[in-house]
């Protein structure tokens, strides 16, 4: 076959997941211990599954049985021993309750070089991004906004490139521009790319902005630097949540609010408080959404019609995860009548991606809890479809979970077949994505899958 790579030793085909030029069987063991894997390896389902359980021993029994060691997984044995705990032990870890104890956590992904970005809690940070100058970052960050889309790989190759610098003792328009430029940048490459991408370099840049709330700055930009500060706290946020690392998300969005509260931004604050509201509702919480949704419909006059909207979908989704039926229907026709009105010219610049794919999407989601129990079923799977058909590839995400859910939809209401199609589909999107949210619903879309009987396409790497 074309392309096709063997090993060096015994000829044997490589696993596209294996970029060393033995297989596992006649790599070289004089030193054994975990070799780097590729992001394929990390990236790929069979491991992003494992990870989304938050359990370590799952991660590990994933670990030794990732396709890429071929037909013959890693023993209990050998991983025991990387480890340092008996075989037993590790059977224990695999199989029992989630490990808790974090220096063991922290000690275990560290061996196994498990990428801080997928773990749901903190490595001791390693990285060289204290030595960098990241107001250079800031800068270089709002004149590539302003010229020409950037790819993530790009710009982030600008912090190698930097040297320390101080903060600057006085914050003015220029560095709030800057901000709020970084923030655009770095939401636009969110949706894109997922939040698992560049996590950590913009919780650096968001702490390089609370730092900038320290310094001298005149009365007259003082709210919008508070403003500025909140936007960039909100999108890490949001990558946080997107990456489930969940206490992260919870502090910066946390933050942000703090932040719109001080500026009076009532916009910000209501975007803030609808973002925490789906973060409560995806960790099974929804009648803490709930709470955050009616906190953020206060002043609501002072809102757009698309903000509105957006608050009643994010209300909707909540009341179906109890059930609320009625209550569902009413915020469904709440959102619609308000998006109706929908002016995008009114909207602050962090409501451009709420354009008619994603009303249709938030929606569907919504309908989608009652749909799989028997309710509303065709008006679920419609808004779904107009999401996928009509969501550009600058909000490909959204475009690729609105797909997995209407592929789950349609696995259990309609036709398996079918539900193949879209599905396949779905996966290989998603594989391409750094979005722990999309690899649990792919993780649920497998699930409905199996109770269907149905095969799914794997992703491809």
């Amino acid at each position: 076959m074309s392309g096709e790579r063997c090993c060096v030793e015994c000829g044997a085909r490589l696993s596209r997941y294996n970029a060393a030029q033995w297989c596992a069987t006649c790599a070289p063991a004089a030193v054994d211990e975990p070799m780097e894997m590729s992001a394929q390896f990390w990236w790929s389902e069979h491991m992003l599954a494992a990870l989304s359980t938050w359990h370590l021993g799952r991660v590990i029994y994933a670990y030794r049985t990732h396709p890429f060691h071929g037909p013959q997984p890693l023993s209990q044995k050998r991983v025991a021993a990387w480890l340092d705990v008996t075989q037993a032990q590790l059977s224990r870890i695999e199989t029992g309750p989630a490990p808790e104890v974090i220096t063991k956590l922290m000690r275990w992904a560290r061996i196994l070089r498990i990428p801080a970005e997928l773990l749901w809690f903190k490595l001791p940070s390693t990285s060289t991004l204290g030595e960098v100058n990241r107001n250079d970052f800031l800068r270089t960050a709002a004149a590539v906004t302003a010229t020409a889309a950037a790819s993530p790989h790009g710009l982030l190759q600008l912090l190698n490139e930097t040297t320390p610098a101080d903060l600057p003792a006085r914050v003015g328009s220029a560095e709030i521009e800057q901000l709020r430029a970084a923030s655009s940048l770095f939401a636009s490459w969110d949706a894109r790319y997922g939040g698992g991408l560049v996590r950590e370099v913009v919780a650096t840049q968001l702490r390089v902005a609370v730092s900038y709330l320290r310094a001298g700055c005149a009365p007259r930009y003082r709210n919008d630097l508070y403003a500025a500060v909140g936007s960039l706290a909100h999108t890490a946020g949001f990558m946080a949540f997107d990456a489930c690392v969940h206490r992260d998300a919870t502090d910066m969005f946390a933050l942000a609010l703090k932040c719109a509260e001080e500026a009076d931004a009532w916009q910000l604050r209501a975007k803030v408080l609808s973002s925490s509201a789906r973060q409560a509702i995806w960790t099974g919480k929804p009648k803490e959404g709930l709470r955050f949704v009616q906190q953020a419909f206060l002043h609501s006059d002072r809102l757009t019609a698309t903000e509105r909207a957006m608050l009643y979908t994010t209300e909707a989704r909540a009341q179906a995860k109890i059930s609320a039926v009625e209550e569902v229907v009413k915020a469904v026709g709440h959102a619609d009548d308000q998006f109706s009105r929908a002016d995008p010219a009114e909207n602050p610049s962090w409501m451009n991606y709420y354009d008619a794919a994603q009303h249709a999407g938030d929606t569907g989601h919504a309908l989608f809890d009652l749909a799989i129990h028997g309710r509303f079923g065709g008006e679920a799977r419609r808004r779904l479809q107009t999401a996928v058909a009509g969501h550009a590839g600058d909000a490909e995400r959204s475009r690729t979970i609105s797909m997995i859910k209407l592929a789950s939809l349609t696995m259990a209401t309609g036709d398996p077949d079918e539900a193949v199609g879209i599905g396949s589909t779905a996966v290989q999107r998603a594989a391409s994505l750094r979005s722990m949210r999309a690899a649990e619903d792919v993780h649920e879309l497998r699930t409905f899958a199996r109770r269907a009987g149905a095969h799914l396409v794997q992703a491809a790497e």
